[in-house]
């Protein structure tokens, strides 16, 4: 039983983290230097701030339902 919970949990893991901006194209413009605006703090908003949640979410019960199947 969880063991099916852990599947799906990691298949919705993938896909929401597939389905974030990608900021690894703003990272490596450190190196050209072709982004001012990489380091100041900007808020997410909208779908972006439920996406980070959702992401956050999954992660943890992905850590939790690993554990639990590690100590079995």
């Amino acid at each position: 039983m969880l063991e099916t919970i852990l599947l799906v949990v990691s298949i919705l893991l993938i896909a929401i983290v597939l389905l974030q901006s990608n900021k690894a194209s703003d990272s490596a413009q450190i190196i050209t230097g072709g982004n001012e605006s990489l380091f100041q703090n900007t808020k997410e908003r909208g779908i972006e701030l439920l996406i980070s949640r959702i992401t956050l979410f999954l992660g943890i019960v992905f850590f939790i339902i690993s554990f639990v199947l590690f100590l079995k």
